[in-house]
């Protein structure tokens, strides 16, 4: 049976902890720390989310551009208000229960029509890469909306590297598969592990990114650490989290979302006010931390740069 249960929206803002931790510090502390010892007067998601250790991420990271001018939420809106059903299906679950995750070290599996498929370790996918922050709207389908400064690298530059056979038309992305790191697919709430895809040509846009940080600093285990796809005129189900596998294949790959309600959720799954949800309207969204209700705006915003992705498509049947 597919859970869908909603939490509210939190009101209340918690100030950022602002001290850094180095690289070592941090492996070391995530391996002892956990989150029954935050302050009770803060809600549990909020009080497990500020415990865990903020690591800043060394090195230059340069700014890309995008976003410029966008009022960013602030990191504790996007560390305890959460999609991640590994860690439970509310909102502020994985902020509690994303601890038990081991994001070091983190082995990403590159398979299928490559010519060079192999085990990579995630420092040889992340290394050579130059690390940009890129401020992007997230929008989902349950109609509320972040705007997030990730910190990552166009995936492009990862499937170039790794050279697609002419015969590849798709990429599949898979997500850790381990209940005792992930108690959320102890309940059968979704097909474990969870899967995501993309069109080739869509994981090639410049736009589509692998983030391993979000405010120049690692990306906490509640929001996919250590890397994670995002994808910004797509609904917030197209970023998987915690990725071990990439495999690039001639065929449509099945979601995990497909799978359990195909009736809701599409391969395509572009932010489109005019295809409603069967359950409610896409044309209006709530932007975590204010009240009002705002329209939302087809491809998220970024229709100048992608909608010719999909020329002579209809969108209202390819959802």
């Amino acid at each position: 049976m597919l859970l869908r249960r909603h939490a509210p929206i939190p009101s209340s803002e918690i100030t950022d902890k602002t001290a850094y931790l180095r690289r070592r510090e941090f492996i070391q502390a995530a391996a002892l720390t956990t989150v029954g010892v935050a302050a009770g007067a803060l809600g549990t998601d909020e009080a497990a989310a500020q415990s865990w250790p903020r690591v800043k991420i060394p090195g230059t990271i340069e700014k890309s551009g995008w976003g410029k001018g966008e009022k960013l939420n602030e990191y504790q809106d996007i560390a305890t208000y959460n999609n991640f059903y590994e860690f439970g299906t509310e909102k502020g679950d994985p902020a509690v229960n994303a601890h038990t995750l081991k994001p070091t070290p983190w082995k990403v599996k590159i398979e299928g029509l490559v010519n060079k498929p192999a085990d990579y370790n995630l420092e040889d996918i992340v290394k050579p890469q130059a690390l940009e922050e890129r401020i992007y709207r997230l929008r989902c389908v349950e109609r509320w909306s972040m705007v997030i400064p990730w910190v990552g690298f166009p995936l492009s530059t990862l499937l170039k590297r790794i050279e697609p056979k002419s015969t590849a038309k798709y990429v599949e992305f898979t997500t850790l598969l381990n209940p005792q790191q992930m108690p959320g697919q102890r309940r059968q709430v979704l097909e474990w592990p969870y899967v995501e895809g993309l069109r080739l040509d869509e994981a090639m846009h410049p736009l589509t990114i692998l983030a391993v940080g979000l405010y120049g600093e690692y990306l906490p285990n509640q929001n996919g650490a250590p890397i994670r796809l995002v994808v910004p005129w797509k609904y917030g189900f197209k970023s998987i989290k915690s990725i071990v596998r990439i495999r690039l294949t001639d065929r449509e790959p099945m979601n995990s979302w497909q799978l359990s309600a195909p009736d809701e959720y599409g391969f395509y799954s572009n932010v489109n006010p005019e295809r409603d949800h069967p359950r409610w309207s896409q044309a209006r969204e709530r932007r975590i931390g204010e009240f009002l209700m705002r329209p939302t705006v087809i491809f998220n915003g970024y229709g100048d740069q992608v909608a010719s992705l999909y020329t002579g498509m209809d969108l209202k049947r390819y959802y």
